[in-house]
């Protein structure tokens, strides 16, 4: 008789990779020639990707800027009636010092930086943010909301433990909350590309980019139903990324509810943008003892041993998204000429297999 519960050795999913580039960014993060790996099975990503970021370091870069960053976890308790819920909410909100110093005894790393709360009938949705270091933070914050919730049960008698995670957060699911309140690094990717080599590089011109972004991107977005998201396929970008540097895929979900902004500025040329609201990435942690991971964050400088807990997490995020910009400015370039896209994928994908 076998035994169901018996460990087996661990297997390992081969999936192709490589790295591509050159990209140049600028702003929070200033590189030149840096090369990105992506794992993907869709090998017309490369030289998608490699595209993009040719032609916007040609054009002088990518300018990065990280807005904002927090991971948040959400728990659920509940109350005698909605009246008891508010005053304890209310009490909680003057309590900040007294959370952090529950949450200072599970991570030197883990910060409680703001709470926000929902209560529907006599249940109270209580979302704590932190900041996480060099961790994208999954286990961090629900560690920390694993010590809360009692500490909070024996603070107020009359509220009853429901569940570590209320879906509030939110993880790994679409939602609105996390545009608005933000999960992981808010990420801003931007670049201009002058006319003449949106042309020379890309096959097309400002006009058409912008104008397919507008009936495309936002008006098809509109029409699908999509949720805070008005971008082509900033999924793909981001699986090819996570997997290479050790993220947790699942992850995308959320990643990848990412808006462009496109246009046509005073001077003819193409302003392009990629914002990245929800981007969960660390440089540490779960998923980055593999050999290929670690070589791939070295690659990425997002190793540094030197620098403030957080920044290696932040350059990480900084390129994740740069990563994302150039593969839809690619893709978008491509779109606006009828049959490019599938005759890439058919010369591409014949010659991976020959």
């Amino acid at each position: 008789m076998t035994n169901s519960n018996k460990h087996t050795h661990s297997a390992y999913a081969s999936i192709p990779m490589e790295s591509v580039g050159p990209f140049k960014l600028i702003g929070d993060v200033e590189t030149d020639d840096l090369m990105v790996p992506m794992a993907t099975y869709e090998t017309p990503l490369w030289p998608s990707v490699a595209r993009g970021a040719r032609v916007s370091a040609h054009a002088g870069g990518i300018r990065v800027t990280v807005v904002d960053e927090r991971m948040t976890r959400s728990i659920l308790l509940e109350a005698p009636n909605a009246g008891v819920a508010v005053k304890r909410l209310q009490d909680l909100k003057t309590r900040h010092a007294d959370i952090q110093a529950v949450v200072a005894q599970t991570s030197r790393f883990a910060k409680l930086i703001d709470t926000h709360h929902q209560v529907v009938g006599n249940l109270i949705y209580l979302r704590l943010e932190f900041t996480t270091g060099d961790a994208s933070g999954h286990n961090m914050v629900t560690n920390a909301a694993d010590k809360i919730i009692p500490w909070i049960l024996n603070e107020y008698d009359d509220l009853a433990y429901v569940s570590i995670s209320a879906n509030y957060c939110t993880d790994k699911k679409v939602s609105a909350v996390n545009g608005i309140l933000g999960r992981g690094k808010y990420v801003v990717c931007e670049t201009t590309i002058p006319r003449k080599l949106c042309q020379r590089f890309l096959k097309t011109t400002p006009e058409a980019i912008t104008d397919l972004h507008i009936k495309k991107n936002l008006i098809g977005s509109i029409v699908s139903g999509g949720l805070r998201t008005a971008n082509a396929h900033v999924a793909n970008m981001l699986l090819g990324f996570y997997l290479a540097t050790g993220q947790d895929a699942a992850n995308i979900v959320e990643g990848s509810q990412a808006i462009n902004h496109v246009e046509v500025d005073k001077n003819g040329d193409l302003y392009f943008s990629t914002t990245l609201p929800n981007l969960i990435v660390g440089s540490v942690g779960n998923g980055k003892g593999l050999d290929f991971v670690l070589d791939n964050l070295a690659q990425l400088g997002c190793t540094n041993p030197d620098v403030e807990p957080g920044v290696n997490s932040r350059r990480l995020a900084c390129i994740a998204g740069a990563t994302a910009l150039c593969g839809e400015l690619s893709l978008m370039a491509a779109q606006t000429n009828p049959g490019e896209l599938m005759q890439a994928h058919i010369k591409l994908e014949r010659a991976a297999k020959a």
